[in-house]
């Protein structure tokens, strides 16, 4: 029997576009860290908390026939990579700090396309909100 895939076409940097298998994803949300963020020196100075949610696309059928983690992405050592990220050295916009998450992201094997959304629950806003967000979407090519 025939299986198909659900697909979609996402835009990519170019302006062309890439197949997204879309049934095929690992999602890691809710990674929270203090790190010290953002355009003003009390950020600098005192941190805040950003939260990051992860959605990858990857081919989960060779792991999952196989049982071999080195066929899928560890997403234990892929937390601590952003962790490691969000604590790590400083940038003035949260579009930065999502950039470089896709980058590690992309540069595991098996991820062909990944979402990084960036919260910044604590971002110094003088009226009420519940939360900002950036969202970054990038595939290879």
């Amino acid at each position: 029997m025939a299986i198909l895939r659900e697909a979609r076409l996402v835009p990519d940097r170019t302006g062309g576009c890439v197949s997204h298998n879309l049934g095929d994803r690992i999602e890691l949300r809710g990674l929270s860290a203090v790190g010290h963020h953002g355009v003003f020196d009390h950020e600098r100075r005192d941190g805040q908390t950003f939260v990051v949610d992860l959605v990858l696309s990857v081919d989960l059928e060779p792991a999952a026939v196989s049982g071999d983690l080195t066929q899928t992405v560890h997403y234990g050592e892929l937390a601590e990579e952003v962790h490691a990220i969000i604590t790590g050295d400083p940038v003035d916009l949260i579009e930065t700090l999502a950039l470089r998450i896709v980058n590690v992201c992309l540069g595991h094997e098996p991820v062909r396309w990944v979402s990084v959304t960036v919260h910044k629950p604590e971002a110094p806003i003088e009226v009420a909100f519940t939360d900002v967000t950036v969202t970054m979407e990038r595939s290879k090519l």
